[in-house]
């Protein structure tokens, strides 16, 4: 299926909740009225409970349980809450993705996110941004496996989703890959330009006239998130470490090449 066929699919392009139309018009603001936001997750009851699920998940680590959408707004502030609640959207909206198993997926993508903010952090660019197109840098994939999912099916009997080589087959496959679609639904529900690029150029961000950094960190993140998803084995890491993204932004291999870089911060 061509790209523009697969982008007017139904199910391809759904509508932002309107909670998360909201908070994605938070981005950029100097100031924003915490109740408000804490009002808008609550009138979702659906995105409420995803929310709440997430803050208690092992990646937060808080020291007591957060029961409530205030107490997850309190503790965990407006930039966790509002990548929270994507990706809360993005899983109302493709739930049951066929061959994609979405608990083990967004694991994988939070460890992406964490990862970019480890790199992003010494950089000045901006951290916000990196995180959630990190975290939300695949999601293409469950747009494509709902569309295509007897296609998609077949591709992942040779290169799983979390596979490496994965981006590469889909290009063979069909002139294009989940990095491109997911940069369209991003488009779609109107997330920031800076967020959007960084998404849609980060499989090869090289191969620009001019290289985006937070393209670059999300290939690094999304590389070092498949390097843990595929077991964190030392000589897959070493052989396959980006050197060139790497050099561009100036990184230490052996620090990423470590496993505990993969793990999410506390306080995520």
């Amino acid at each position: 299926m061509r790209l523009p066929e697969l982008l007017q699919c139904p199910e391809a392009l759904p509508a932002v909740p309107d909670v998360a139309a909201r908070l994605i018009a938070t981005f950029g603001q100097d100031e924003v009225d915490l109740l408000d936001v804490t009002a808008a997750i609550e009138r979702d009851p659906a995105l409420a409970a995803a929310v709440l699920r997430q803050a208690n998940s092992a990646f937060f680590r808080l020291l007591r349980p957060v029961h409530s959408v205030r107490d997850a707004v309190k503790v965990l502030g407006l930039r966790r809450v509002r990548s929270l609640v994507l990706a809360a959207a993005v899983q109302s909206r493709f739930p049951a993705p066929p061959g994609i198993a979405l608990e083990r997926f967004w694991t994988f993508s939070f460890v992406a996110a964490s990862v970019a903010r480890r790199v992003c952090a010494p950089r000045q660019l901006d951290e916000d941004v990196a995180f959630t197109a990190a975290l939300l840098h695949a999601v293409g994939e469950l747009v494509m496996h709902q569309a295509m999912p007897d296609v998609m099916r077949d591709i992942g009997h040779e290169h799983p989703w979390h596979d490496l080589e994965r981006a590469g087959a889909e290009y063979q496959a069909f002139g294009y890959s989940y990095a491109e679609v997911g940069a369209a639904l991003c488009h779609h529900w109107r997330l920031p330009r800076a967020l959007v690029q960084a998404i849609e150029q980060h499989v090869d961000p090289l191969h620009r006239a001019v290289a985006d950094p937070l393209a670059a960190v999300v290939h690094v993140a999304d590389w070092r998130a498949r390097a843990w998803a595929m077991g964190n084995q030392r000589d897959l890491l070493i052989h396959s470490y980006p050197d060139g993204v790497g050099e561009l932004l100036a990184l230490d291999p052996d620090l990423l090449v470590d496993p505990a870089v993969a793990e999410p911060e506390g306080g995520v």
